[in-house]
């Protein structure tokens, strides 16, 4: 049973250096158009299922106008949403203002994620980013008041960024008071603007430390995925959709949805979109590649998987496969009772135990 749908909105007013995400400059005359094609991919596909999770994301949903906001909001209204429905809206502080929020709160958005990365001045710059940290703290501030709930993304692992830096970062964040923070290291993705200016990452033994800092940091949070961490009971609900390998919809312009154990991913092309070819590519997934993401997804969660789940969904043991053993016998995977999880002091070099996980023999 589907339970979680994404839906993606691809504008923005300015395009962020470090972003590969599918997105568009904002132009009002494409909105139309697109709100029109999004209208009717989820009446073609959605079939009624009530949602625990609905999650609008981008690009930047927040560039809409305030009646443009209010079209996609009606349009989303005809999915089923369970009363305990996680309903997130993401936004950026530029464009977010207090008539958008009390909109958003109108429609029943009870949780938003806020695009921050960073308060340095400096490193915002660099990003492409166009607030200061004292605009931040005021909107956050101002969000707080009407939706409680929220999200900040952080970047760290930026060129020329200090551990005094990091941690004047992760102070502010914590005296805002928000129940949720996910962190990124800066990756240098092909065809962005920093990858074209030849930007070089920062040493991994920095990239460790700061990771260490993070944790160090927000100790009183619950470090529940590898990049995630939230008061107890604020934990991303549509994530664990992801982590947990369970079936969503996704909607919109490049989004990708798991429906049916086919994975699939939308064109990008925004010509193609509003004519009607909006699949770029679906595959039917084997029981093998099933396994294999069960692992791949289910292991960045810090609790890491249930044994006894993954017999009940796959009719086999999840221990019994020699790459699995393997990691065991060299303690990079460790069993607890009937979960297998990766050991804390593991979780930074998660991607490296995980790639030994991609093709399963047995």
């Amino acid at each position: 049973m589907i339970k979680s749908a994404y839906i993606h909105i691809p504008f923005c007013e300015t395009i962020c250096s470090y972003c590969d995400f599918c997105k568009y400059y904002y132009r009002k005359e494409w909105v139309e158009e697109y709100l029109e094609a999004l209208q009717e991919e989820i009446e073609e596909n959605y079939q009624g299922e009530i949602l625990d999770t609905l999650y609008v994301g981008g690009g930047t949903p927040s560039v809409l106008s305030l009646e443009e906001l209010k079209t996609l909001l009606e349009i989303l209204s005809s999915f089923s949403l369970s009363k305990e429905v996680e309903y997130t809206f993401e936004c950026n502080i530029e464009n977010i203002t207090e008539e958008k929020i009390k909109l958003l709160a109108t429609f029943g958005v009870n949780r938003i994620s806020i695009g921050i990365q960073t308060f340095q001045e400096k490193h915002l710059s660099f990003l492409n980013r166009k607030h200061t940290k004292e605009e931040a703290i005021s909107k956050i501030r101002m969000i707080k008041r009407y939706i409680p709930n929220i999200n900040m993304d952080l970047i760290y692992a930026i060129p020329e960024e200090t551990m005094e830096e990091l941690e004047d970062d992760l102070t502010t964040y914590l005296s805002l008071e928000i129940p949720h923070l996910s962190t990124y290291s800066l990756i240098i993705e092909e065809h962005t603007k920093l990858s074209l200016q030849k930007v070089e990452p920062i040493s991994e033994e920095l990239d460790r430390e700061m990771y260490e800092k993070i944790e160090e940091k927000l100790g009183s949070y619950h470090h529940y995925e590898l990049s995630n961490f939230s008061l107890p009971g604020y934990e991303s609900r549509h994530n664990l959709t992801y982590w947990n390998n369970e079936e969503y919809y996704g909607f919109g312009l490049g989004a990708s949805g798991y429906v049916g154990k086919t994975r699939y991913t939308n064109t990008r092309s925004l010509k193609d979109y509003v004519e009607g070819k909006r699949r770029r590519e679906s595959h039917l997934l084997s029981k093998k590649e099933r396994m294999e993401e069960e692992f791949m997804l289910g292991l960045r969660k810090v609790e890491g998987i249930s044994l006894s789940k993954f017999q009940k969904k796959f009719h086999c043991s999840a221990i019994s496969f020699p790459e699995v053993q393997s990691l065991l016998k060299r303690g990079l995977l460790k069993q607890e009772g009937d979960t297998l999880l990766i050991p804390s002091c593991y979780l930074y070099i998660s991607n490296t135990i995980l790639v030994e996980l991609i093709d399963l023999e047995g």
